[in-house]
């Protein structure tokens, strides 16, 4: 519980360093490349993604890099920020357009992609996402130093009218990697989890394919086994489970 507690206290802090928001970035010249949007998580910005931008890039992508201020922001407004940049990065290019998103920034591709149907939509990856919601954010609800975190991050609860699981089953081929790694915190996280999202809350109906990979939440970004089962998804619409 202890290790808990410090853990949350240090995303408050994070939460409270993070106010401006990231521009969408250019990675890699387009020419006739296939594109991955790629999207940061809760209380991060765009330099948060350099090492999967990166290794994103040597495979052979395009990337757009799409950065956005979650601080005292709704979800929807996060979600309106975010589809813009989409709009004007990808929504009207000839060439596929894959998604990669890392905890909170799979469900806003999720949230795009249920109000905006692509012509040239590929395949998308949620790495680490609360898809049903994280008993963490239940926690939080009655922490008053959370509330500083403001109103995304106390919506990503269990309950059914939060964000997560107010998100309608995705109608596009979509791959999910879950984190596993020792936690102290069984009495707010029962069962298998990576310290802020449990495993069994990554799932989502439709998913065409699921793996686990050894690692903690916030270094999911890092992980090189995370980058190249997403990669291997990306191409061929599965992850690599002899890994």
């Amino acid at each position: 519980m202890k290790k808990l507690s410090v853990l949350l206290v240090g995303i408050v802090a994070i939460y409270l360093s993070v106010s401006q928001a990231q521009n969408v970035l250019d990675s890699g010249e387009a020419e006739d490349k296939d594109i991955v949007v790629l999207i940061h998580g809760l209380a991060r910005s765009n330099a948060a993604m350099w090492l999967m931008n990166l290794r994103l890039i040597n495979a052979g992508y395009h990337v757009e890099t799409v950065g956005y201020r979650s601080l005292n922001v709704t979800p929807g407004q996060i979600v309106d920020n975010i589809s813009q940049q989409i709009d004007e990065c990808c929504r009207d290019k000839t060439n596929t357009a894959h998604f990669v998103g890392h905890s909170l920034g799979g469900l806003l591709i999720r949230a795009y992609l249920q109000d905006n149907k692509l012509n040239n939509l590929g395949r998308v990856v949620l790495i680490g996402t609360p898809n049903q919601g994280t008993e963490v954010a239940d926690y939080l609800q009655d922490k008053w130093w959370a509330q500083i975190a403001g109103p995304t991050a106390l919506s990503l609860g269990t309950g059914e009218d939060s964000f997560p699981n107010t998100l309608e089953d995705p109608y596009y081929p979509v791959g999910v990697i879950a984190g596993i790694s020792g936690s102290d915190n069984d009495d707010i996280l029962p069962g298998l989890d990576v310290g802020l999202v449990p495993v069994e809350s990554t799932k989502i109906k439709n998913m065409r394919d699921f793996v686990v990979v050894k690692s903690g939440h916030s270094m999911m970004r890092y992980n090189e086994e995370v980058a190249n089962q997403a990669i291997h998804f990306l191409v061929n619409g599965r992850f690599d489970q002899k890994q």
